[in-house]
């Protein structure tokens, strides 16, 4: 199983002016790529292949005397990163490759191999750019499994995992450095341990939880649980106004500018820690309380055109929250079923099927005219989005399932389903 881990490095001064040169040399690789393929394709219909960008990549190193102090195969990785974008649009996985622009952030390039591990000292080699200071604040992979399963080599007592000593068993895979906008600089490394996916847990009504996620509460179970919504965003938007009218105050292209700029970013770097922080902490308890999850298919992109209701919506950050449930709900054999956007999830009672079709987001509580049951809007939309999803799985049955898994699993949503009615 492949997993990704994420830690913090300290470079020096000279170490940082190293990692930038990195940064625009494969942003410089991959936009000069994409205007020879546009090229080549648009005046004579070549469909220009890696080994062509990538003996280009050498005669740029004759007009470009600076890409040869940056890291070749990461300005290779660019080139393969442009092509496997022309794969994912051509197979309706995502938009057409564009340009990309310094002032977007774009600031990352990738390592494939040679890197090194200092597990002793917490330090970390990248080729042309030297050791730099790494805080491992966690494991990604345990002291035995690295004991047996990979080769370590000891300096000065110190034990050190070397990428290309180890390149045989397919372990340490391809390592990405990062740097967000408030100047933090970070390292992705990622992990194939070889551990066969678990397989699916067995659940039923009883072990399976609906989900209605919200705005005014940020999530609400069947099971009757309410999950405030802490409004990270929403609490700091004064302390924004501020440093935003700093920025604005202080004379462009001056250091005084830059200086609060990134006292900006840093602010917008906290919300967002804070935000992950607490979707990480959430959706775990809930994959490890249940064994199946039922959840909307809801159209966001569609949601935030609404102006009055589109910093909310961001604030709350409902799709980050569904894929980190995806994922996790992999990582332990648990299903994510999902039903469709247009599910009267909320107008439906629960209990006789009663559908209240003058019901506004205004309501947040009505009585059914039929039963009589009063209903708590979220708490009455997260029953029936865990009933809708059941009923479907069991009118689709044991092959509707398993064909729905399988044509998931071929894409990004892996072990989930989607049952639409």
């Amino acid at each position: 199983m492949k997993k990704g881990y994420r830690y913090r490095i300290y470079p020096n001064k000279e170490q940082c002016s190293l990692l930038e040169k990195h940064f625009g040399g494969s942003r410089f690789m991959y936009n000069r790529s994409l205007f020879i393929k546009n090229l080549m394709y648009k005046k004579f219909k070549i469909n220009v292949s890696e080994i062509n960008l990538n003996t280009n990549l050498t005669l740029l190193k004759e007009h470009h005397s600076w890409l040869k102090d940056l890291n070749s195969q990461s300005l290779q990785q660019a080139n393969r990163n442009l092509l496997t974008g022309f794969k994912n649009f051509f197979e309706g996985r995502g938009s057409y490759p564009t340009k990309k622009r310094k002032k977007n952030n774009n600031y990352s390039f990738q390592v494939p191999q040679n890197y090194q591990i200092n597990l002793t000292s917490s330090k970390i080699y990248l080729p042309k750019i030297g050791w730099i200071k790494i805080v491992l604040h966690r494991d990604f992979l345990d002291k035995e499994f690295i004991e047996n399963n990979l080769v370590t080599k000891g300096v000065n007592g110190e034990v050190i995992l070397d990428q290309k000593l180890n390149r045989k068993f397919n372990i340490l895979k391809t390592l990405t450095v990062s740097r967000t906008s408030a100047g933090r600089y970070h390292i992705s490394l990622l992990i194939d341990d070889h551990v066969p996916e678990p397989k699916l847990v067995e659940f039923d009504s009883e072990t399976t939880v609906g989900i209605d996620v919200g705005i005014k509460s940020f999530a609400v179970l069947s099971t009757g649980e309410v999950i405030e919504n802490p409004k990270f965003l929403k609490k700091s938007l004064m302390k924004l106004k501020k440093l935003q009218r700093n920025v604005s105050k202080k004379q462009k292209g001056s250091k005084n500018r830059k200086k609060a700029i990134v006292k900006l970013a840093k602010q917008h770097q906290l919300i967002n820690n804070q935000r992950n922080d607490f979707q990480h902490k959430v959706t775990i308890r809930i994959i490890r309380e249940n064994q199946a999850v039922a959840v909307e298919n809801l159209n966001v992109k569609g949601l935030i055109k609404n102006h009055k209701l589109a910093q909310a919506i961001s604030d709350v950050g409902w799709s980050e929250f569904i894929r980190k449930l995806i994922y996790k709900a992999e990582w332990y054999g648990k299903t994510i079923l999902r039903i469709g956007r247009f599910d009267a999830s909320s107008k439906i009672c629960n209990v006789c099927g009663y559908k209240k079709d003058d019901l506004t987001l205004k309501i947040r509580e009505w009585e059914c005219p039929d039963c009589k049951t009063f209903h708590d809007r979220d708490l009455n939309a997260s029953i029936n989005i865990k009933k809708i999803a059941l009923n479907n799985l069991s009118t689709a049955g044991t092959a509707g399932r398993a064909c729905g898994l399988m044509n998931i699993s071929s894409g990004n949503e892996a072990r989930s389903l989607s049952v639409f009615s």
